[in-house]
């Protein structure tokens, strides 16, 4: 194993002020402040934090943010705009195009995602796979996130709902509570066990991605119970990973943009966001001075050249 790639969506730096910054309220890998200070690392970890505008005016969102980490380049000033949500035509060409999936695909190494997805959403969005579609999409088929046309780039299987129930994939949520609250059937673990799940799964990949997204919700929702409870849940699947990262092994944690970390307001932040490195990877967080700077330093501990 490489390095494993964990990708927190909506996560800043901000005031150290528990009134409204739920990090603020909880001695979290995580509770990184805009004054540079935090919680100790554990295991010789290191952090910074790292610029997410890119140098373009107004709030930096999910699809822009995203295609910068995935690919190295400046999507929002290719766009002219942070663009939220799910990519658009100019940007899945870029994402596509420019894909860190894709640069380690060309140089022969191996890369996984552990996010495990339903049969219909995959095969809504053309994407092959194995399975009987759970449900239809009667009113409007489902739209590709960035980390979804980045993967489908370099041409590795996606994992779906039968892979979690194997133990092959792992829920969003990290623990599946939330698939068995719409009354689905996905296994339930607790954040230890889906670490340990996690590392068995990047065992012979240069580069294992996961992503949690929950955090973004809680920050929009502004509710500092839910933050408490998705921000503890996280950090107890980041220190289990940290515990069990293997001899040689790097993680890396990021996210694309400020927004739990304060919830005075609904929208996103222009905060930096943090960056945490272990195993090898702790040596290399200061070159992440912002978004474009990440997926260079995670092609370069895969073991794969940038693209040209």
């Amino acid at each position: 194993m490489a390095v494993i790639f964990l990708f927190v969506d909506g996560v800043g730096a901000g005031a150290r002020d528990p009134a409204v910054n739920p990090l603020a309220r909880g001695d979290w890998l995580l509770s990184r402040f805009a004054d540079g200070s935090g919680t100790a690392l554990p295991a010789g970890g290191r952090a910074r934090l790292a610029d997410a505008t890119l140098g373009v005016a107004g709030r930096p969102q999910s699809a822009t943010g995203q295609a910068a980490l995935l690919t190295g380049e400046n999507a929002p000033a290719a766009l002219g705009r942070h663009l939220v949500g799910f990519p658009n035509a100019p940007l899945r060409e870029l994402i596509d195009r420019r894909s860190l999936f894709r640069t380690l695909a060309a140089a022969g190494r191996r890369a996984e995602f552990a996010n495990a997805y339903p049969v219909a959403y995959l095969r809504a969005l053309g994407i092959p796979c194995e399975g009987e579609p759970e449900f239809g999409f009667p009113r409007r088929r489902p739209r590709p996130s960035a980390t979804t046309v980045a993967f489908r780039a370099g041409g590795g299987r996606f994992r779906t709902w039968a892979d979690a129930r194997a133990g092959r994939g792992l829920t969003p949520d990290i623990t599946g509570d939330r698939a068995a609250a719409h009354g689905l059937e996905l296994p339930r673990r607790s954040p230890e066990a889906a670490a340990e799940l996690l590392l068995r799964l990047a065992e012979g990949a240069d580069l294992a991605l996961f992503e949690f997204f929950e955090s973004d919700e809680a920050g929009h929702e502004r509710s500092m119970e839910r933050a408490a409870e998705v921000l503890g849940r996280l950090d107890r699947f980041l220190r289990a990973l940290v515990a069990g990262l293997p001899r040689g092994g790097s993680l890396v944690v990021t996210s694309d943009h400020g927004n739990v970390e304060d919830l005075s307001v609904r929208n996103h932040t222009r905060n930096r966001v943090p960056v945490l490195g272990f195993g090898p990877a702790a040596a290399r967080v200061d070159e992440v001075a912002d978004l474009t700077r990440l997926a260079p330093v995670l092609l370069d501990l895969a073991g794969a050249p940038p693209a040209a």
